[in-house]
C-alpha cells in the first residue's frame, strides 16, 4: 500500500509510517552519497554521519505525515493542498530547530511547504512531469 492509496485524513498512523519509511530511505541514500563525496576519516565518523542524516530525514517524514493527516482532520477538508503546505512547513521548522538556525527553519518551511502544496495540487489535477504528451 502506498501513501496515495490511504484516503486523506484517515488512518494517520499508516500514513505517518509510510512517510517515515520514505524519509528513512531518502536519508540513507543521501548519506551514502555524502559519505562517498566527502570521505570520513574513520568508520565511526561515517556511521555517525549516516545515522544523523537518516534519523533527521525519518523524523521529517514522520512530522510531515502526522501533521498533514491531523490538519486534514481538524480542518475537515481532507483533499485541500493547504494541508500539505502545513505538513511541509512543519518539517522545515523541525529542520531549522535541528540545525539551530532560524533562517534554515524559515526557508525550509516555505520551500518544503510550497513543494508539498504543488505536489498535492498536481496529483489532484493530473499534472505530469514525464511521459508522452496528451493529444
Amino acid at each position: 500500500m502506498g501513501y496515495w492509496d490511504v484516503p486523506e485524513g484517515t488512518d494517520c498512523v499508516e500514513k505517518t509510517w509510510i512517510a517515515t519509511k520514505l524519509g528513512t530511505a531518502l536519508g540513507l541514500i543521501g548519506s551514502a552519497y555524502h559519505i562517498v563525496a566527502f570521505q570520513p576519516d574513520t568508520a565511526l565518523e561515517a556511521m555517525q554521519r549516516a545515522a544523523s542524516a537518516t534519523v533527521t530525514m525519518a523524523t521529517m517524514g514522520a512530522i510531515f505525515g502526522m501533521t498533514t493527516c491531523l490538519t486534514a482532520q481538524a480542518r475537515e477538508a481532507p483533499d485541500d493542498p493547504l494541508n500539505y503546505f502545513v505538513g511541509g512547513c512543519a518539517s522545515g521548522i523541525f529542520l531549522g530547530a535541528r540545525t539551530h538556525n532560524a533562517m534554515t527553519g524559515t526557508t525550509g518551511c516555505l520551500a518544503l511547504g510550497t513543494l508539498a502544496f504543488f505536489t498535492k495540487a498536481g496529483k489532484m489535477e493530473g499534472w505530469r512531469l514525464t511521459g508522452p504528451p496528451k493529444l
